[in-house]
């Protein structure tokens, strides 16, 4: 097992990337590059194009043009798409997408299980991820019996639970009330710079970015209208 707080995380080159749906083009001509260890917030409004680049870093869609590339590995191009499982991601969602039928440790155990994780091991895995996110105490619940901070903190856990290289976020804490977002933001930064994966936040919210992220690409009717460090 790989130690959480040593994950060297990977760099992620997008080179020319482009997508349309229906003909409409939603991205043009993106170019990025994440340092490994580090986060990139993608920032702006609704209907950007932040979301649709998301969706092609984790293999949920294929790009019309251009490449992105997780280290020296190919990941998506016009003929090639790396299916989601092979990319060695997290992801945190906006809803948690929680199993309500089964405890937060069954929860965070589910990429495990996906894995063939030997059971010994896999409770270690658990144990200390949610020990990262201080619900080592709640492993027995349900997520109906948590509060929506708590439900987002098991499912920060179940991303970093397998060790992926690359961890996606996709607006995780806009369904929450302003004082729990910013602490969990807080919370948020700090586990991401302990464990150094390369990381890629959506959000609209400027204080979220620059809080969480080294890298901020400013978006705009699909595309990068201003890329910056904080």
């Amino acid at each position: 097992m790989r130690n959480l707080s040593a994950n060297d995380g990977t760099p992620i080159v997008i080179s020319g990337l482009s997508h349309q749906f229906g003909g409409k083009r939603v991205l043009e001509d993106i170019h990025l590059h994440v340092p490994a260890g580090t986060t990139l917030a993608l920032l702006g409004p609704s209907g950007c194009g932040k979301s649709t680049l998301l969706k092609l870093l984790a293999g949920l869609l294929q790009p019309a043009r251009g490449e992105i590339h997780f280290g020296p590995r190919l990941m998506a191009s016009h003929s090639v798409c790396i299916l989601p499982e092979q990319r060695d991601i997290g992801m945190v969602f906006q809803d948690y997408a929680l199993w309500p039928h089964m405890s937060v440790a069954q929860n965070v155990a589910f990429p495990l299980r996906m894995r063939r994780v030997a059971r010994a091991e896999r409770r270690l895995r658990v144990d200390n991820a949610l020990e990262r996110v201080g619900l080592a105490a709640f492993a027995g619940r349900k997520p109906s019996e948590l509060s929506g901070g708590q439900q987002q903190r098991v499912a920060l856990a179940r991303a970093i639970v397998a060790e992926p290289r690359v961890l996606l976020f996709d607006e995780p804490l806009s369904n929450l009330d302003r004082e729990l977002r910013e602490t969990l933001c807080g919370e948020m930064a700090r586990l991401l710079r302990q464990l150094s994966i390369t990381a890629v936040y959506v959000t609209h919210d400027r204080g979220e970015a620059q809080q969480l992220a080294q890298h901020i690409a400013h978006m705009a009717q699909g595309r990068i209208v201003n890329y910056h460090a904080t």
